[in-house]
């Protein structure tokens, strides 16, 4: 067990380039964005103690393990916060086309025709080739009706 300590402890910053892109890969297989952020923060580290490695042997001496787990520690948090409060400002932004993938409200408003007639409140009316489930008043077949709301996939239909 001392060889693989006293490996970890000669490779210094390359630890944390090496565990970052493991947070990479993780990433890449786990659905959603979750590891990512820490990534990003143990490669921050890993660069900080090349650098300080590069620069001076007694700087990097000063940069121990416990210096990097905090600042670890602390990027993580900074990162994952700031995305946070970043795409929880923009959950909710307006669209030009807040019906694009709700077909059934795109047809509100529109007129047509019943095709199976509408009793006990449920028929069935044709819009554009389609047809569709239809709630309302008793209709019979042929009847114009104006499409007032939509109820999941069901269209609410009023006579015109």
């Amino acid at each position: 067990m001392a060889s693989l300590y006293d490996l970890l402890s000669h490779l210094g910053g390359w630890n944390w380039v090496i565990f970052a892109f493991a947070l990479f890969l993780l990433e890449t297989i786990v659905p959603g964005v979750h590891f990512l952020w820490f990534g990003l923060a143990a490669f921050l580290v890993g660069i900080v103690a090349l650098v300080l490695n590069a620069v001076s042997p007694d700087a990097a001496a000063i940069f121990v393990w416990q210096f990097q787990l905090i600042l670890f520690a602390l990027v993580s948090m900074v990162t994952v916060f700031f995305v946070r409060r970043y795409a929880a400002s923009n959950d909710g932004d307006a669209t030009d086309a807040p019906s694009l993938n709700v077909r059934a409200q795109q047809y509100i408003g529109r007129t047509t025709t019943v095709i199976v007639p509408i009793q006990g409140g449920r028929g069935k009316i044709k819009v554009g080739d389609s047809l569709w489930q239809a709630e309302g008043p008793d209709l019979p077949e042929g009847a114009k009706v104006r499409i007032v709301g939509a109820n999941g996939t069901v269209l609410v239909v009023e006579a015109v």
